[in-house]
């Protein structure tokens, strides 16, 4: 007996064996069993996914003398029309390419013969498949006959290319869009084909051929046929990973490891290591962004079966996409997709990965906003490398990076440089708006504070809940009471804010008359750049005059 492919000899004979478009085959049986039959149906999508399966086991279920009897959906494949159909040899089944019969007189002369009654079944079934390759003026000559056929006629169109179809057929047809199919239902449909044909595969190396389907239930069949031919029946995880030009998960993951660690070294050794086995630099850099994705999903929380790995796999991919965090995933992915032309136009393709690679690896880590306001980076870089304490400074604002949240400290010395060193290392923003008041007075019931002149964001700041809260909080600790604070009025213009050590009262901070010489306009610089600060809730590290002309 002649051989034949597996993607011909095990192609469904009924709608239950066709996989992955349970929406369609529902609806198609519903249409059967309520004898609710359109004049033309239209199924699209891409190839290999069942639309010229599902025309013909449609026509088979016609026909089918049993299921009229029974009333059922499903085809006996019994019945002398069910084989018939099934072997091509049925007069009232007519299955036509359009890529060759696109010429509007071959489209007239069908029209005048589809008008005869059928020889021997209930219907005549007309199948045309890619309907996209007609001409204008033959999608304009069926127009007639497909609004309004004859009682016998039901038409039957398949197209991977719904966009170039008419809207006025559109409109006649009843669509049915078929998706691509799941890599999870693929991989388990090919598991049972290798079990009736006796072919030796492990799931991961099926999971791996589905994956290189893309969808497509006749491609995956037809490479796992071919390397079964390779493999004498046997197939191994290598042979299938030579033939699809693919990665296994774990040259994928000591990719990624190295892109997101930003090892530049070893992203060029693990690059080496690609090229050196000959894989096609576009099939590579494709199951690399499949492969962020599904980090990027982990990452979300997704369920580990939204993705097509094995529970060990994804529980490795899951850890690390969480160590990494979804901001620097959503920008490595980003990266990548910007990159694809790129890589897959390229005439140096195995240069063009290397180098998306290594600028991927470049990309600065980000840290959530959220993380930051919560300490969380500082309290990991504290545990990495203590940071030696540093002497207080009461000269200028606290530059220094946020800290993590601290304790509120034992009572010790009341002064405004404690206050604000404690404040600084909680909060500071705030700690740096309050250096910059007219003056800070630290007394029995609490802290006096006398904005600056013009000065009146400064209270509103203070006001706000989480400031109150932690000020009143700081103030108590500081002197060991309940204490809270108020708003003084400023002194007279032209004063600036000075600390006074070794003053009689080491809780104050005074203001002090500004230079008798300075310019208004000078007053008016500072007076901008104050704004500024204001607007921003920023500090002045370091004052430069500027050089004049």
């Amino acid at each position: 007996m002649t051989y034949q492919v597996l993607a011909r000899k095990w192609r469904p004979q009924d709608f239950a064996a066709i996989i992955g478009q349970e929406p369609i085959v529902t609806a198609l049986r519903h249409a059967l069993a309520e004898d609710r039959i359109a004049q033309a149906y239209l199924f699209s999508g891409i190839r290999g996914v069942g639309k010229t399966t599902a025309a013909r086991v449609m026509a088979k279920a016609l026909n089918c003398e049993t299921r009229r009897q029974k009333t059922g959906s499903d085809p006996c494949n019994a019945c002398p029309s069910c084989q018939q159909i099934t072997g091509g040899h049925d007069l009232d089944v007519i299955e036509i390419d359009a890529a060759t019969y696109s010429k509007v007189e071959q489209v007239r002369e069908l029209t005048e013969s589809l008008r005869y009654a059928p020889a021997n079944d209930r219907y005549k079934v007309v199948v045309l498949d890619e309907v996209h390759r007609l001409s204008r003026q033959a999608f304009d000559a069926l127009l007639k006959i497909v609004e309004e056929p004859p009682p016998h006629l039901v038409f039957i169109f398949a197209t991977t290319e719904i966009d170039a179809v008419p809207a006025t057929i559109l409109s006649r047809c009843q669509q049915f869009a078929f998706r691509r199919v799941p890599a999870k239902i693929l991989s388990t449909y090919l598991r049972t084909l290798a079990d009736r044909e006796s072919i030796t595969a492990s799931d991961a190396t099926l999971r791996l051929i589905a994956r290189a389907g893309e969808g497509s239930v006749r491609d995956a069949v037809a490479l796992l046929d071919q390397l079964a031919t390779f493999g004498k029946g046997t197939v191994s995880e290598q042979d299938a990973g030579r033939l699809v030009g693919g990665l296994d998960h774990g040259q994928l993951q000591r990719l990624l490891e190295a892109i997101l660690g930003g090892h530049r070294r070893r992203v060029g050794q693990q690059i080496a290591e690609i090229d050196a086995l000959g894989l096609d630099p576009a099939s590579v850099y494709g199951h690399l962004v499949a492969y962020v994705r599904d980090a990027l999903h982990l990452a979300l929380g997704e369920d580990m079966d939204g993705v097509d790995l094995a529970p060990d796999e994804a529980r490795a991919l899951g850890a690390l996409g969480r160590e990494a965090g979804y901001e620097n995933l959503l920008r490595l992915l980003n990266l990548l997709l910007a990159s694809e032309d790129t890589v897959r136009r390229s005439e140096l393709g195995a240069l063009a990965l290397e180098i998306t690679c290594l600028r991927a690896a470049e990309l600065p880590k980000l840290t959530a906003l959220e993380a930051l306001l919560r300490g969380q980076a500082a309290q990991q870089h504290q545990a990495s490398a203590p940071v030696p304490p540093r002497a207080p400074s009461t000269d200028q604002p606290a530059s220094t990076p946020l800290a993590a949240p601290v304790p509120l400290p034992s009572p010790g010395p009341a002064t405004v440089d404690a206050l604000l060193e404690m404040l600084a290392a909680r909060r500071p923003p705030l700690a740096a708006r309050l250096r910059r008041a007219q003056a800070l007075e630290l007394d029995d019931r609490g802290l006096l504070v006398t904005p600056a002149r013009g000065d009146t964001e400064l209270e509103r700041a203070l006001e706000k809940k989480t400031n109150d809260s932690l000020l009143r909080d700081l103030l108590g600790a500081l002197l060991a009471k309940p204490a809270t604070w108020r708003i003084g009025r400023p002194a007279a213009p032209g004063s600036r804010v000075t600390a006074m050590p070794g003053d009689s009262r080491p809780g104050e901070i005074r203001p002090t008359p500004a230079p008798k010489d300075a310019a208004p306009t000078a007053r008016k610089d500072r007076s901008a750049v104050q704004t500024v600060l204001d607007v921003f809730d920023g500090s002045t590290v370091e004052r430069r005059e500027a050089a004049k002309p």
